[in-house]
């Protein structure tokens, strides 16, 4: 249980500002092993993550706010109060909730480890997803739907930058993660244990119930999955058109998906 404390606020020191302001970088994130949580749904998501935080910043200026929140934390988490002007340098938030948490990266997850996570549900497999916004859906969906873990493609965007983590609303502190995977080795490896089925714009069968030991391999929006993939995999799927419009996005198409994949298999709430 958390330790309460009283609200008190340090002041940030010149050096850890600047480190703070650079972690909307990728090189940054990567060297440092942190990143940055903003909003109090995301930041309350990570808390309640096994993820360590660093850090938990506040804008002065709603201290008030937040002060009952704060009071319910570790006295072991540092508090950082910060102006308007030094919290303009670490986001773009034009009207801020007023609360983010510097995040610690957890060590990289194996594939072995995150196969193995799959007796719990399907896999999400993800090729050259470079839309943030996109991504952090995606995710949020596969936590929603029971998925077990997500395996990002090389080329694709980092999950923890801010915009992911923001569209993910802190479902990405909850479902485990494989980034930077070159697809082509791991597409074989996964298809020992699970039934491997892609998205297809054109051609397929249509989308059915197939169970926990699936793995749903997803492409761009903009290019879809290459040939070189969709050769690997056991089976493709097409949403058929049923009426007007150019194309479902992919975070729509997604969600179907996810569906079919799970259709069968029960609730989170039946599973013990």
């Amino acid at each position: 249980m958390a330790i309460p404390r009283h609200l008190t606020m340090q002041n940030p020191s010149k050096a850890q500002l600047r480190l703070w302001s650079r972690l909307d970088k990728v090189k940054t994130r990567e060297e440092t092993g942190l990143f940055l949580a903003e909003g109090f749904k995301v930041v309350q998501a990570l808390l309640e993550s096994r993820w360590d935080v660093q850090a938990l910043l506040i804008l002065e200026e709603k201290k008030d706010r937040w002060a009952a929140f704060c009071e319910t934390l570790p006295v072991s988490l540092p508090l950082y109060g910060l102006t308007r002007k030094e919290w303009k340098g670490l986001t773009q938030d034009v009207s801020p909730e007023g609360i983010l948490a510097v995040g610690i990266t957890p060590p990289r997850l194996q594939l072995a480890d995150l196969m193995a996570k799959g007796a719990r549900g399907p896999l999400l497999l993800l090729h050259e997803i470079n839309n943030p916004g996109n991504l952090g859906t995606l995710v949020r969906t596969a936590l929603w739907f029971g998925f077990a873990g997500v395996v990002l493609s090389q080329g694709s965007v980092d999950p923890l930058n801010p915009k992911v983590i923001r569209a993910a609303m802190g479902s990405i502190f909850h479902v485990p993660f494989l980034f930077g995977a070159d697809l082509s080795k791991v597409l074989p490896r996964v298809k020992e244990n699970f039934h491997v089925v892609g998205s297809s714009v054109r051609t397929g069968t249509l989308p059915h119930a197939c169970g926990e030991k699936t793995a749903l391999l997803l492409g761009s929006e903009s290019h879809g999955l290459p040939e070189t993939l969709l050769k690997l995999i056991d089976e493709q799927w097409h949403i058929p058109r049923r009426g007007g419009g150019e194309s479902l996005s992919l975070p729509q198409a997604a969600a179907i998906l996810m569906y079919e994949c799970v259709r069968s298999a029960p609730s989170r709430a039946a599973r013990p």
